[in-house]
């Protein structure tokens, strides 16, 4: 349940006007009706979508929350009668590769007898453009998906239902404000364009992804599905988890460095049917959102309204702080034993994942779950 102060935006149905959906505001266990509350801009939230209200800009944004601070005005439905859907259109789609706890682990097991990490990662951020038409909201249920991939003493590469599933615990930043082609956004403006923070699950099918990645990088094995939480928190209501980036403390260039502190001290607690695994530290991620922002439009790329940058997976350098199968399991070598007693390695039909977000004093920041489906397709 969010707090008071949090107050998150998303759009929602309810039984009585299943067809109309309406921006909301999150009230603890209530939501706020913005298409007919008495707030700044009401003409924003008309359309049924945060789309018109994420491309009005940061002094906008200041003043709608201002007045919700304030005490708004107007009708709340409770949290229980409402449908939650998409809150924005997904414009692009970049998911990074930030957490050297997790680029290390992942290589070692990629990579086995090389250094982890590419000459690269330690002077820029990595990332991959994944496609926007895949991320679906919190609840929906995941397909396992099918593709190629070559099992270990194979010669030949097989087609069919992926054997190795996992989840990927991310936070992902929405952009508001967009950019001009051609102009650099830097670190200092990167709170002029982005609006606010979800919670993400990038789904990865390892075994495609192993065989497919090597030159161009990951495609199949990431981009059938990305879930995203149904509330958007502010980012303004993060301000007071500001912390240090550990990039910070090595040599980076000019367009790279930051002027003051862009990291978030937020916790993500991965639940694996109902049991805790893990709980990965934000704060560990070596690049901050704010330096992703500013290598994403290094070359000019342009912003744009609905853009949604993910910060890969979250992973932390102590026991029990990974955020993913592949790294709790050493590549499925190990088995995660749950509190019932079931041993999972990968993601098996029917198991349902959920990753919550939480700032350093407990408070809640939003959850995004999905559960897989079973797969129809064949092995070939």
């Amino acid at each position: 349940m969010f707090d008071a102060e949090t107050l998150p935006y998303g759009v929602f149905t309810t039984l009585d006007r299943p067809g109309i959906r309406r921006v909301g505001v999150a009230v603890e266990d209530r939501i706020l009706d913005l298409s007919q509350a008495r707030v700044p801009h009401p003409a924003l939230f008309a359309y049924g979508t945060l789309d018109p209200f994420l491309v009005a800009g940061p002094d906008v944004w200041h003043a709608v929350r201002e007045s919700l601070l304030a005490g708004p005005v107007g009708p709340y439905v409770p949290m229980s009668e409402a449908t939650l859907h998409l809150p924005f259109t997904v414009a692009d789609y970049v998911d990074f590769y930030a957490s050297e706890h997790h680029a290390t682990n992942v290589g070692r097991i990629f990579r086995p007898g090389r250094h982890p990490l590419t000459p690269n990662w330690m002077h820029m951020p990595i990332a991959y453009h994944g496609r926007a038409g895949t991320v679906v909201v919190s609840g929906t249920e995941i397909h396992r998906p099918s593709g190629q991939f070559r099992p270990d003493g194979s010669v030949a590469p097989f087609f069919g239902p992926t054997r190795r599933l996992d989840f990927e615990a991310e936070l992902g930043f929405v952009v508001g404000a967009p950019s001009p082609m051609g102009v650099p956004v830097p670190t200092g403006d990167f709170a002029e364009h982005v609006f606010g923070v979800c919670v993400v699950n990038d789904w990865s099918a390892r075994d495609l992804q192993s065989w497919e990645y090597v030159p161009l990088g990951p495609f199949l094995g990431k981009s059938f599905a990305t879930s995203v939480s149904p509330w958007v928190v502010p980012l303004a209501a993060l301000d007071g988890f500001r912390v240090p980036a550990p990039s910070g403390r090595t040599p980076l260039l000019p367009y790279l460095r930051e002027d003051e502190d862009r990291g978030l001290d937020l916790v993500l607690e991965v639940r694996l049917n109902g049991e805790v695994v893990s709980r990965p530290p934000y704060a560990s991620m070596h690049w901050s959102p704010a330096q992703m922002l500013a290598h994403l439009t290094a070359n000019g790329a342009c912003l744009r309204p609905g853009d949604l940058l993910a910060s890969g997976t979250v992973s932390g350098p102590g026991q029990g702080e990974a955020g993913s199968l592949i790294e709790l399991t050493g590549g499925g070598e190990q088995g995660l034993v749950l509190p019932d007693g079931s041993v999972r390695t990968w993601l098996e039909d029917g198991d349902e994942v959920e990753v919550r977000a939480l700032g350093p004093d407990g408070r809640f920041l939003g959850a995004v779950r999905g559960r897989i489906a079973r797969s129809a397709a064949v092995t070939v």
